[in-house]
Formats: C-alpha cells, structure tokens, sequence
C-alpha cells in the first residue's frame, strides 16, 4: 500500500491535472464511478488504478475494480490520505484511474456523406466543450473536431462535463485550416457556419444531410480565417434582449435540428 503523497506514482498522477503532464505522459485521470463505468463499457484502455478500499461504500466501487483488473490495469492500494491528494472529489469515492489519450490525429475516419461532424473552433471554456462533446454523443455525431488552440477535451472539468460521452465519441484535434476542410469536403459534407446574425433561421434546409457544423469560439464566434471555409451559414432567433447565445446551448440547438431533419423516426 503506498502511504506517501511523495511517492512518484502519486506526484505523476496529480500532474495530470495539467495539460503538459497529460500529453507528456500521454494519459488523462478519471473518477467517478458512472464515468468510469462508462469508459469501461466504451473500451477505453485503463493504465492504473489506484483504489482505497476504506472508501468504498456498497458494491459498485468493488465490481469496478474487478472489471479493471480484467481490463488489464495496474492495480495501486493507497492510504485515505493519499487517495484524497489524487481526487477532485471532497468525498471521494475510492477509485481513480488512468486511461490512455486517444488517438486526436486528423484521420480517416468512418464518416459518411450522411454523418454529422462537429467542429469547434478555438473554445476555450472546457465545460462547454465537454457539454457540446455529450451533446454531439446524443444525437449520433460521428466525430468532434477541435481547432486549436483550443481547451484540452481530456482536462477534468471538460472530462465530467462530457458525462462520458468522450469515451463514444471520436476527437480531432487539428490546427491545420485547408487539411481539416478538404478532408471534411472529401467525405461529401457541407461546411455550415452558425452565426448570430447571418444564415437561415434554424437551419432547416443548411441542417440536412451531410453536415460539417462549425461553432465558433465564446468572445469572437468564428474566427477570420476559418469563415471563408462556410459553404453556408445558419442562426437561431433571439427576440429578447440578450446580445448572444452560449456556445453550448446554440450547440445542442442547431444539432437536434440536424437530427430532427434527418430522423424519420422523430
């Protein structure tokens, strides 16, 4: 049972708190009993798991740790004190574990002309890029594209933000403008800009088919040298006096217009 905080296991996971530590060790730290679950049943790789069986209360955090010990994972017996060091949590639940990155090259992925791809211009806010990744699980997008700069989607508020959809969902991270946009074009997508004052209403004709939905950033939405990449545009209604939408909510809007538009079934 390690007993120390100073002991390197410990020091190297808390320092996956930070965005260098996490693509050094290449690696990202996850608690919480859903969400580990989660990641499990998505087939995420577990590395090591440090558990603190004082901690456990019921039978959840036990067949947890069966589960990681059938995946593969290094399992660390830690004291109270050290496995409060390592968690978010004021009342933690005894289990944290570390799960391998994934692969955020831009790729060939399993896009169809039919798909929904969205692509996240520069968001530096993780909660709404981990929201806008669990929306993107729920109405069946095929990937996230993150443009960077841009919040790292592995950081832990992005991670709990995401409620596990970033274990289902593939991620792009890419600074490269006329790569990103012509593999997008290649898989037969539209590039469709969201825009507070520009483009369809709604986007019921924009959102249909095959679409690349591009959200821009919190202050400046899309940037300068992502617009000219717009085959089109689309925006929601504001009747009232506020000046914008957040991200995350005009997000989750304009994606369950695509899945309306392209659902027989809803």
């Amino acid at each position: 049972m390690i007993t120390s905080r100073r002991n390197p296991r410990v020091v190297a996971i808390r320092k996956l708190d930070l965005r260098k530590y996490r693509w050094q060790q290449r690696r990202f730290r996850v608690e919480g009993l859903q969400l580990l679950h989660m990641a499990l049943d998505a087939g995420a790789r577990p590395l090591e798991v440090f558990y603190c069986q004082e901690q456990f209360a019921g039978q959840e955090a036990p067949k947890l740790l069966r589960r990681f010990a059938q995946a593969g994972a290094e399992l660390i017996e830690v004291s109270p004190e050290v496995m409060q060091s390592v968690c978010e949590r004021e009342v933690g639940q005894g289990l944290v574990a570390a799960f391998a990155l994934g692969d955020t090259a831009l790729r060939p992925l399993p896009v169809q002309p039919h798909d929904l791809v969205i692509v996240l211009d520069r968001l530096q806010d993780p909660g709404n890029v981990g929201t806008l990744i669990r929306t993107a699980d729920a109405v069946g997008a095929a990937a996230v594209v993150l443009i960077e700069p841009c919040v790292d989607p592995y950081e832990p508020k992005a991670v709990r933000g995401s409620m596990g959809s970033l274990f289902n969902v593939p991620l792009v991270l890419t600074a490269d403008l006329p790569g990103l946009f012509s593999w997008l074009t290649g898989r037969g997508l539209r590039i469709v800009g969201a825009d507070a004052r520009i483009g369809e209403l709604w986007g019921d004709t924009t959102l249909r088919g095959g679409v690349a939905l591009v959200l821009g950033n919190e202050a400046r939405g899309i940037s300068a040298d992502v617009r000219p990449y717009m085959q089109e545009w689309t925006r929601l209604p504001i009747v009232g006096k506020a000046e914008s939408l957040n991200v995350a909510v005009a997000g989750g809007v304009l994606m369950y217009t695509w899945l309306r538009n392209n659902s027989r079934s809803i």
